[in-house]
């Protein structure tokens, strides 16, 4: 073998290897947090507690329930899609009877029913209950826009922004209302599970597999 050519393909090999192995500790680590995930999920509704600060990315998950008034006129509209049907997730701003605020996701609305007139019993008052889950790690996208405030059209959990634009102060993260049905059926609550894509393994075997054909070659 000519030297060039041998260096490139060992120094591909081992990239490849390299790949291989990174995959096989992201399946690993993929597999934890998917089983932490399940493992809050199967906890019973924990009510949040008076400190709200001590609610952090360790809650992710945490089935959790609060009680307060809806604060309708703040609500926030997030971009997102329920069954390829194009609409928003609404944020609305919870105050508890103590007079602190929870940001609330309470699920999906088509983008015909933004206006709240036309989904006036889903604008429930007094107090209520809600059970869902704690999100309290925004993540963005690169490619993801810049939201709009001007037209209150979202596209990522911005928790300060979202609780400076509803005029309230609100800790950083959000309860993803479960699927109990609102008046009037909407907004729509989602399922409360852990909805995480595992692939690495077979990530790793693409990997590997090519390193035994560059052996092969």
């Amino acid at each position: 073998p000519k030297p060039w050519p041998t260096i490139i393909a060992v120094s591909a090999f081992v990239v490849l290897m390299g790949m291989g192995t990174w995959q096989v500790q992201r399946l690993l680590w993929k597999g934890d947090l998917i089983a932490h995930r399940e493992a809050q999920l199967a906890e019973p509704a924990m009510p949040l507690g008076d400190d709200l600060s001590v609610i952090d990315g360790d809650f992710a998950f945490r089935r959790v329930s609060v009680s307060g008034d809806f604060l309708h006129d703040n609500e926030i509209f997030l971009a997102a899609s329920h069954n390829r049907i194009i609409g928003f997730k609404v944020i609305t701003p919870l105050r508890r009877a103590d007079g602190s605020v929870v940001l609330v996701d309470r699920g999906f609305v088509p983008s015909a029913a933004r206006p709240t007139w036309l989904r006036g019993e889903g604008q429930v008052t007094g107090m209520v209950t809600i059970e869902g889950v704690v999100r309290a790690s925004p993540r963005r996208g690169p490619f993801t826009p810049d939201n709009d405030l001007e037209k209150n059209y979202w596209f990522w959990f911005d928790y300060a922004a979202m609780a400076a634009y509803a005029g309230v102060e609100a800790p950083p993260f959000v309860v993803e209302a479960g699927p109990a049905e609102n008046p009037g059926g909407l907004p729509i609550g989602r399922e409360l599970q852990v909805e995480l894509r595992n692939e690495h393994l077979s990530y790793a075997i693409t990997w590997y597999c090519l390193a035994l054909a560059l052996v092969v070659i």
